[in-house]
């Protein structure tokens, strides 16, 4: 038979004949020494338990008299019990470390009485030498097998509880806000203590492999968008702990609101990320706030109108040069950010403020009496801040073309008195 089937092929089969004679007295001491040595297994109130033992106990002896009979007797109804036992600890909330001490002290028990009952049969060095191998190996295949289905289980367990959070993610993102009372009951089922505030997270790309996020962060990493959401954003010390847990990818955290606005959160978190990739918004760490960029969130909520007020304010540069129109364009935003202060134009953009001063004679011949109003001056920032944002954007412009500053009738459109 060679290596594969000793040490089981090296044992006399009549050996089993002995044994089976002194089963139940083997199982006796076996209980008794495991339930004195190890606390867990003593349970004198506990009948169940005290039988639950004795079937485990009683089905090992039987199975390692049989294989010594049979070297080749099946081994999958024992393997089979010893992972049924391994998933029951796991779902009790046990660890294995009872159950395998309870085995290496049934196993030495074992072994002290098949030294007994050898030396009476006068078994020769070697042949015992074996049965404490087989014993050591058959040991070594019950713990592996617990161990497999103590893995599984725990596996299942985390499955299932993933997937409940997942579900609740989905049930505080919806629109319009599930019921509370769902939120609570679902919440209680995966294990997430229900907060006062959360912000949601938004996350820039798919993620090789889940980060472990503390606890009490819900993930749902499968999404098209990357989600997170993080109770209690604004507690003490939790920018850190979302820095930390953010750190080497690009994530938008949304505004910090009540529970049941979560929805409302991803959503500004969605659109602070979209303008990230378009370059409107600066990614300068991995971790962008929407709160701190709303101004620019808000100028381009509706982007088809903010476009439509800059074709109309901005008009009047249509006919000039890509590169006039940069030119006056920027000088026009500094004047009105600057109290349209002339020197104070000139500091901002390193330039001559007699340069400065022919610009705004450009500005002044081309917008006239617009720049004295100030409902048209403030239209004139909004538009120029937006067309500040995407400067850097190639292909992007908010100024019209003179084709698009041309009217119905084919003649040019006078915005100057619009």
């Amino acid at each position: 038979m060679g290596d594969a089937g000793r040490p089981w092929a090296d044992l006399p089969v009549e050996l089993a004949d002995h044994m089976r004679p002194h089963l139940d007295a083997a199982a006796d001491d076996m209980i008794q020494e495991i339930q004195g040595q190890v606390r867990e297994y003593d349970r004198p109130g506990d009948g169940s338990y005290s039988v639950t033992l004795r079937l485990a106990v009683e089905r090992v002896l039987h199975y390692f008299v049989d294989r010594v009979g049979d070297p080749q007797h099946d081994t999958g109804p024992v393997t089979d019990f010893f992972r049924a036992i391994g998933r029951g600890e796991a779902g009790e909330g046990r660890s294995l470390d009872a159950m395998q001490t309870a085995m290496r002290v049934g196993c030495m028990v074992a072994w002290r009485r098949l030294a007994e009952g050898a030396a009476h049969l006068e078994v020769s060095p070697r042949t015992l030498g074996a049965v404490g191998e087989a014993l050591m190996l058959f040991q070594n295949e019950l713990a592996l097998a617990a161990a497999e289905g103590y893995a599984q289980a725990k596996a299942a367990v985390a499955g299932e509880m993933q997937r409940r959070r997942r579900r609740l993610l989905d049930l505080l993102f919806a629109d319009p806000p599930a019921a509370p009372e769902a939120i609570a009951d679902l919440a209680a089922a995966a294990h997430w203590p229900v907060p006062r505030t959360v912000a949601a997270v938004a996350l820039g790309q798919q993620q090789d492999r889940q980060p472990a996020f503390p606890p009490d962060i819900l993930a749902d990493l499968s999404r098209r968008t990357p989600s997170l959401i993080i109770p209690d954003p604004d507690g003490p010390g939790r920018a850190k702990l979302i820095d930390r847990a953010l750190g080497g990818t690009l994530a938008v955290v949304g505004p910090t609101v009540p529970l049941a606005e979560a929805a409302r959160s991803i959503q500004w978190a969605r659109k602070t990320l979209c303008l990230v990739r378009r370059g409107v918004i600066e990614a300068e760490t991995g971790v962008v706030r929407s709160v701190e960029h709303m101004s620019t969130l808000i100028l381009f909520q509706d982007e088809e109108l903010i476009t439509s007020l800059a074709a109309l304010r901005l008009a009047p540069l249509a006919h000039l040069r890509a590169s006039q129109q940069d030119r006056l364009a920027e000088t026009l935003l500094a004047w009105l950010q600057s109290g349209r202060n002339a020197n104070e134009v000139a500091m901002r953009l390193h330039v001559h403020p007699q340069t400065v001063r022919y610009r705004l004679r450009q500005l002044e011949e081309l917008f006239g009496d617009q720049l004295l109003d100030p409902d048209l001056r403030f239209d004139l920032e909004i538009v120029l801040r937006a067309r500040a944002l995407l400067a850097d954007r190639a292909g992007e412009h908010m100024i019209p073309s003179v084709k698009q500053a041309v009217g119905e009738s084919g003649e040019v459109v006078d915005f100057r008195r619009t």
